[in-house]
């Protein structure tokens, strides 16, 4: 269904008993609500949550910003390594904006917010600047942004940054699955056949990747979230992969160290994906 946040329309899936404990589930980078698997959802809901998913800005269903023009990534990325501003069309302090307006609209006073990858960032903010609408904060490999961190490794990025050879269904089903086989879990490698049919429904779903890159940007300029970490105070998981190629496990282990109390989980064998034999553990940990 469609949603009013704040003036900005999203794709909302929004499952579960309404005055159940709220799940609130947010994607990564150019990612759809799709990305949260079913039986981590299914999960969930038999935990007695009500769980919401939705399409970020720029991404799957929800409202495009196609009028803010295609960002030049390459300056993007050059400006960022030189530690000069970036410009963006808008701030993932804007996304979370959506994130708490969605909240508004659906009748959630608190929720027991989760995040993966961008989305942890995201769910940084939120838990940071409206620490009354965040019961539990799950953060799934995602990072503070601080510079002192590792970083993906060169041909990883460029594999992110690259584009498909081709715009039919079918190279960018390749270009994607490529990608995801650089940066998955190297423990928990899913048959080839599923991860093609995961990635071709998501392409035929929604395939938007001047929104991506508009959201890359965002996640440039947002720079070193350290700073708010220190004001959050729900209860923190943060998940990460040992094995992580995009976001070295360093980084989780830097959130768990500047978030009070913070109870780190850095699984072996994982990468930056969401394998199914992990599912029954994240919804464990998610539900707290």
């Amino acid at each position: 269904m469609q949603v009013n946040a704040g003036g900005v329309t999203l794709e909302v899936d929004d499952r579960g008993p309404r005055d159940a404990p709220a799940v609130l589930l947010i994607m990564g980078l150019g990612m759809q609500l799709t990305g949260w698997p079913e039986p981590l959802v299914d999960d969930l809901l038999a935990r007695g949550h009500r769980v919401i998913r939705f399409d970020n800005r720029d991404a799957g269903l929800s409202q495009g910003f196609d009028a803010q023009g295609l960002p030049n990534l390459v300056v993007a990325s050059l400006r960022w390594w030189l530690r000069l501003p970036v410009k963006a069309p808008y701030s993932l302090a804007d996304m979370a904006g959506d994130t708490v307006a969605l909240m508004d609209a659906l009748g959630v006073d608190s929720a027991h917010v989760c995040g993966a990858s961008m989305g942890g960032m995201i769910a940084q903010h939120i838990a940071a600047r409206h620490p009354e609408r965040v019961r539990r904060l799950t953060l799934m490999m995602t990072t503070s942004g601080a510079r002192r961190l590792p970083q993906a490794r060169p041909h990883v990025r460029a594999a992110l940054l690259s584009r498909p050879k081709g715009q039919d269904p079918e190279a960018v089903v390749a270009h994607l699955t490529h990608l995801f086989h650089l940066i998955g879990s190297p423990g928990y490698r899913p048959a080839p056949e599923a991860l093609q049919a995961r990635l071709r429904a998501s392409v035929d779903r929604a395939w938007r990747p001047a929104g991506t890159a508009r959201q890359l940007t965002a996640v440039a300029a947002d720079g070193d979230r350290t700073p708010l970490l220190r004001r959050i105070t729900a209860p923190t998981t943060v998940i990460h992969g040992r094995d992580d190629a995009l976001i070295p496990a360093a980084c989780g282990e830097d959130l768990a160290r500047h978030i009070h109390g913070a109870h780190l989980e850095l699984i072996p064998g994982m990468g930056h994906d969401l394998p199914d034999a992990l599912l029954p553990r994240f919804a464990q940990l998610i539900a707290g």
